[in-house]
């Protein structure tokens, strides 16, 4: 506690001098102007995007009627092959490695037969497991059942973060493990996304973009640890994600077309929300979910309004 009370009065005592600092310094990030080397395979909104560190693969969610929902790509930009059974409304994505293989998991926040579901698939597109009551919105958790899940992430033990909601009527995390560990809500009528630092243990952050804030959590037993709504005023945070250095958060704030890049505070402390940088998109661009390769460093956007994943580079 003493520790996390000197760096929040450290920070707001010398934040006008941490944004100065960083006026007229060279961008961090870069466009990667040739990926991918063939974007006429965005034939849908492109609602989120994956990368899978370890094999060099990408993995990208969209939407739309005969459409292929999840197209694969190489880290270099080369289209692989896509697959459709069974994802009708993509909403978030997430590749979890582990030391038996890989899969592909997916929130489906669609209203048909398959809707309302987290669903795992091989790295093919083979259905693997079936979270949730498909086609069956609701709150139950014996049976199971989520409404318009929004986003998750799964650590390596197989513990699973759900964020279910997405306008629908929860407004939750979830922690799942062979039976529910916890439930979190405190957030408003609007989906949220959540980011898990393998690095940082003992928190969970979640963008509420409904509230104009992101919120932390205790990972062990969910208690709320604290939120940063200081950055926000303009837009809330649609996603976020740390970088590969776990020095900053990279936020996508879709309303006004912009990355933005956040001090990240020490492990185990949540500080002030400090605005590094930020990366203005083209208007219209529209940027919902993002992910980051944890070896390269680049940033993968998800773009709904220009129907399209760019990749920024470090510099």
């Amino acid at each position: 506690e003493f520790e996390c009370y000197i760096f929040i009065l450290y920070s707001q005592v010398l934040k006008a001098e941490y944004f100065s600092s960083w006026k007229g310094q060279q961008p961090m990030y870069k466009l990667d102007i040739g990926w991918p080397k063939s974007p006429e395979h965005f034939t849908g909104q492109t609602f989120c995007v994956a990368v899978d560190s370890l094999h060099g693969l990408v993995y990208v969610g969209q939407r739309g009627d005969n459409v292929p929902k999840v197209l694969v790509f190489s880290e270099e930009g080369y289209f692989l092959h896509s697959w459709n059974d069974t994802v009708e409304m993509p909403h978030g994505i997430f590749v979890w490695n582990t030391a038996i293989g890989s899969s592909v998991w997916i929130t489906d926040v669609g209203t048909g037969k398959y809707g309302h579901t987290v669903k795992q698939y091989s790295p093919l597109g083979k259905l693997m497991q079936v979270l949730g009551t498909p086609g069956n919105a609701g709150s139950s958790l014996i049976p199971l059942q989520f409404d318009r899940p929004a986003e998750l992430f799964v650590e390596e033990t197989g513990d699973i973060y759900v964020v279910d909601g997405d306008g629908g009527m929860n407004n939750r995390l979830i922690k799942l493990s062979d039976v529910v560990l916890g439930i979190s809500g405190m957030f408003a009528d609007h989906d949220h996304e959540m980011r898990l630092p393998l690095e940082k243990k003992v928190q969970v952050w979640v963008a509420d973009r409904g509230n104009k804030r992101i919120q932390v959590f205790d990972k062990a037993t969910g208690e709320w640890l604290g939120s940063w709504s200081g950055c926000f005023s303009e837009d809330g945070p649609y996603s976020v994600r740390f970088t590969a250095d776990y020095k900053y958060l990279i936020v996508a704030q879709l309303n006004v077309n912009r990355l933005a890049i956040l001090a990240a505070p020490p492990v185990g402390s949540i500080g002030d929300c400090v605005v590094v940088q930020t990366v203005q998109l083209a208007d219209e661009t529209k940027p919902h979910l993002v992910d980051v390769d944890m070896r390269s460093g680049a940033v993968y956007v998800a773009e709904i309004g220009a129907q399209q994943v760019q990749k920024y580079v470090p510099l």
